[in-house]
């Protein structure tokens, strides 16, 4: 049977994509999957991952798919952010192909989640949807490495373009917070890189969003 794992990263951040990582494999494999170390990304620091996710590339197959921060401005705005989410989910698991899908619900409803992946999907696919499944399964946490270190590639070119000074992403960081209060007060308006929707933009300032970097997504 062939099993896919969805994940997400990058919900809550203030800059960047938010990136759906998905990984399939045969359920042969699922105790070679726990041996490489697959887990909530969040419990591995940025260097562990790339070497998890060096060690998982021979023994599945892997996707992903970037949502701009327009996309997620636009979903936000609407109160959709989990729709959409789960219609992402719905699509990178038809991108894979598989016989049962086991996802991270990003929905206090996790039932409610799950039937709208499935739908997403195509309905033919068997859709395990859970709270914390990247912590309790080895695959979903094998989608969990994907879709951190796929988000953290995205904004390491970011930062790249923009300076060392953009930080994390996350409005937690006050580097981040410091960076994009001193862009904003240099420029017209909000670059699409930084989620305008953000209740974190009251601490900064209201502009329009203009300039893309769309490129530097995975």
């Amino acid at each position: 049977m062939r099993v896919i794992g969805v994940d997400e990263a990058g919900r809550g951040s203030f800059v960047g994509p938010l990136v759906v990582g998905a990984f399939a494999v045969e359920d042969t494999a699922i105790e070679a999957i726990r041996a490489c170390g697959a887990r909530d990304s969040k419990c591995l620091s940025s260097a562990a991952r790339e070497e998890v996710y060096a060690r998982l590339r021979p023994l599945g197959a892997l996707a992903s798919i970037a949502l701009s921060p327009r996309a997620v401005d636009r979903a936000v705005e609407v109160g959709g952010l989990n729709d959409l989410e789960a219609d992402t989910f719905g699509d990178v698991i038809r991108k894979l192909g598989g016989d049962e899908a086991r996802v991270d619900a990003c929905d206090t409803n996790e039932a409610r989640f799950g039937r709208r992946v499935a739908l997403r999907a195509g309905g033919a696919i068997r859709v395990v949807s859970c709270h914390h499944a990247d912590r309790d399964d080895p695959v979903v946490g094998a989608a969990s490495i994907v879709a951190k270190v796929r988000r953290d590639r995205a904004l390491a070119r970011l930062r790249n373009l923009l300076g060392d000074e953009l930080g994390s992403g996350y409005p937690s960081d006050a580097r981040t917070i410091e960076f994009v209060r001193g862009h904003l007060a240099r420029e017209a308006a909000a670059p699409t890189w930084l989620r305008a929707s953000w209740s974190t933009m009251t601490r900064v300032k209201q502009i329009r969003p203009t300039v893309t970097l769309d490129r530097f997504y995975p």
